[in-house]
């Protein structure tokens, strides 16, 4: 399982990642922007306001947080499986 190390507040609702395995790049989050709990990014400074959690995740709030796996999953494009490979379906014969 790979561990977030840090996450930075880019411009126009973008994080900057760096993972335990050496991946790094920016995640784009301006599709979430106004949306349900996401409101809270609208206001000035709070999108930037961001920690990394102790389980992985990132954190604006107690209610507001992205995992650190799905994020991880967008910056790669790896499927979920290689991630969790007890996942992956396998085929009886």
């Amino acid at each position: 399982m790979v561990k977030l190390l840090s996450a930075v507040a880019r411009p126009e609702y973008r994080l900057f990642l760096i993972y335990d395995d050496g991946a790094t790049g920016l995640v784009d989050l301006s599709h979430l922007v106004g949306k349900g709990v996401f409101e809270l990014w609208q206001e000035p400074g709070r999108f930037e306001s961001l920690s990394v959690g102790s389980h992985g995740a990132v954190r604006w709030s107690d209610e507001v947080e992205l995992c650190g796996d799905a994020l991880y999953l967008q910056l790669t494009g790896k499927p979920v499986e290689a991630l969790f490979p007890v996942l992956k379906i396998t085929a009886h014969a």
